[in-house]
């Protein structure tokens, strides 16, 4: 991975689909088996695998991954008036695997959904892009994600450590129009507040890697 890829770990870039694309995109996303705040697993509809292997969003995965991309798993957000919920500071740690297999730096272990889910160390996660593709506008006004700039590399901090940066740095909200998508690192320190108009907030966030295999014997699972 280049220097001027590890630099980037948060990047917004509109229009990547049209807004009638967005439109139709979640008009298809009714899944079973949703939470107040969204679904998991998602790559088995087709809409969504589709929208994950799109060019225009590999290509993007690809540019800050530095070598081809690979979708492995989507998830839906979905922020309205009657499922408004905030998330406190943290990073993405856990990553869907196909087995459980106990190797150095990896766990505790979890299960989420049949899928077995591990926290993974810092090597292997600096592998990994998300690209959050808003189906609906975002504005400051409706929760959207809020990153502590220039965190992405400073490896797995501690819920102490996390508190503190914080208080140190400034945070920045990435708010984008309805086909737009944020890209940003796992090990980014991010966020969510409640939002505080009426207007729906919903993210599918699609996950990339450089390869399946993750390191350690491990292969990610597709989910």
């Amino acid at each position: 991975m280049s220097q001027a890829h590890r630099q980037q770990g948060v990047a917004l870039v509109p229009s990547v689909l049209s807004r009638l694309e967005a439109d139709e995109l979640a008009g298809c996303l009714e899944p079973q088996g949703r939470t107040r705040a969204g679904a998991r697993h998602l790559m088995s509809l087709a809409a969504v695998s589709t929208a994950a292997a799109d060019p225009r969003m590999i290509a993007i995965a690809t540019t800050h991954l530095g070598v081809p991309a690979i979708p492995f798993r989507a998830t839906l957000f979905d922020k309205a008036p009657g499922s408004n919920w905030l998330v406190a500071w943290h990073q993405d740690r856990a990553l869907p695997l196909l087995e459980r297999l106990e190797a150095s730096g990896w766990g505790p272990w979890s299960l989420k959904g049949g899928v077995h889910y591990a926290q993974a160390p810092a090597d292997a996660l600096e592998t990994v892009v998300a690209l959050r593709l808003s189906l609906d506008d975002s504005a400051e006004d409706n929760g959207p994600l809020r990153v502590l700039p220039g965190t992405e590399w400073r490896g797995v901090l501690t819920d102490a450590e996390v508190a503190a940066l914080a208080h140190e740095i400034t945070p920045v909200d990435c708010c984008v129009d309805a086909g737009g998508v944020v890209v940003m690192r796992p090990l980014i320190v991010h966020a969510s507040s409640k939002a505080m108009s009426d207007r729906p907030r919903r993210v599918l966030h699609i996950e990339y890697a450089e390869s399946l295999d993750i390191g350690s014997g491990l292969q990610l699972a597709i989910v």
